[in-house]
């Protein structure tokens, strides 16, 4: 197999996926802007464009081609260096999140990607909740997800956000690093080899860049100060696919203020809820107000973060909504309103009684 193809991740059973495809030539795509795509291929880059066959068919935007995706190509021109986007092969690993401002529309941010290291300063921007949002999503997408704390050298109770971090994230590695030392970044190396694709996630100023750098041993990627108020400022500005020296891939991503469900896995980031919930009076059990709910009485006997069982409703509420076309979207929502009335007739009867009243 050509080595470049290999450092970027295709494996025998992926050239194996192209079989059936004569005359195409497999890619990787390393980045995009707007319809413009970088793709590398055995023999360097081309800047691409999809087929109009490919874009009609197309059912939304996630059907288009992402970066990580492997994809095949034709009319590839050595001389222009440039070429046409046929096929979108078999993902796996893919992270995806609803489009901001969106009802029912998907983003794929990374696609076929083996690693997530979800990335959370230990000053300003630790939120644990945000940090469940995160686990979720990645989970759900079908990488292995490590939790990245940074700027260890900013935060004097680090001991204890560390506990609270890996009492949120059950079962996931949790790194810490530090911006300072020149060797900070070598717990997040051990963890790439060849042909393994890793994703970088987290707000905008928790350090991914400058991680990123060390890792590619030079200033490839822009770094700027973090703004007076803590926050910080967006210096990445689109998804890129970079090959690491030492072997393996890194995809950088902006920071994200805005990060809607589009799967979930709960099962793995809450399973002390569900532990709970196996002791639950009732089987169909929703953890709010139901007598002989264990999960309540983990809460009042100090054994449940009250907090993470909320996130946990706010998560499974968003999760349930989601593929809903706005019609659906609101029916549910009325549903849920009127739960307690048996139907939606018997919810309407009741309003209607209660405005003959008035």
């Amino acid at each position: 197999m050509n080595s470049r193809l290999s450092s970027l991740g295709f494996t025998e059973k992926r050239l194996q996926e192209t079989a059936g495809y004569s005359g195409l030539v497999p890619g990787r795509v390393v980045a995009r802007d707007k319809n413009l795509y970088r793709v590398a291929i055995a023999e360097g880059d081309l800047q691409a464009e999809v087929s109009g066959k490919l874009r009609y068919q197309a059912l939304d935007g996630s059907d288009l081609p992402a970066v990580g995706d492997y994809v095949l190509l034709d009319n590839v021109d050595a001389g222009t260096g440039k070429a046409i986007i046929q096929q979108v092969m078999s993902r796996s690993g893919l992270f995806e999140r609803k489009a901001a401002g969106t009802a029912n529309e998907t983003q794929v941010l990374a696609a076929n990607v083996d690693l997530a290291f979800i990335c959370m300063a230990l000053n300003s921007d630790y939120n644990l909740r945000r940090l469940e949002r995160y686990l979720s999503l990645v989970w759900a997408g079908g990488a292995v997800p490590v939790v990245v704390l940074t700027k260890a050298d900013l935060c004097p109770d680090r001991s204890d956000k560390l506990a609270e971090v890996k009492a949120a994230a059950p079962g996931v590695d949790v790194l810490v690093t530090s911006g300072l030392t020149e060797d900070g970044f070598k717990p997040v190396a051990a963890y790439l080899e060849s042909g393994k694709t890793c994703v970088f996630l987290g707000s905008s100023g928790v350090g991914k860049s400058t991680l990123i750098n060390r890792l590619l041993g030079s200033e490839q990627i822009k770094t700027r100060e973090i703004r007076k108020d803590g926050k910080g400022k967006h210096t990445t500005t689109r998804r890129e696919l970079i090959l690491v020296p030492g072997g393996g891939a890194v995809i950088d991503s902006p920071g994200m203020r805005e990060l809607g469900l589009e799967s979930a896995d709960l099962a793995k980031v809450f399973p002390d809820i569900d532990i709970h919930a196996i002791s639950c009076k009732f089987n169909d059990c929703t953890h709010t107000r139901e007598p002989g709910c264990a999960v309540l009485r983990a809460v009042e006997e100090g054994t449940l973060d009250p907090k993470r069982l909320a996130n946990y409703r706010k998560l499974l509420k968003e999760a349930k909504y989601v593929g809903l076309n706005a019609k659906q979207l609101e029916r549910e929502k009325i549903n849920e309103m009127f739960s307690g009335f048996g139907s939606l007739r018997q919810a309407r009867d009741y309003i209607k009684r209660k405005n003959k009243r008035r």
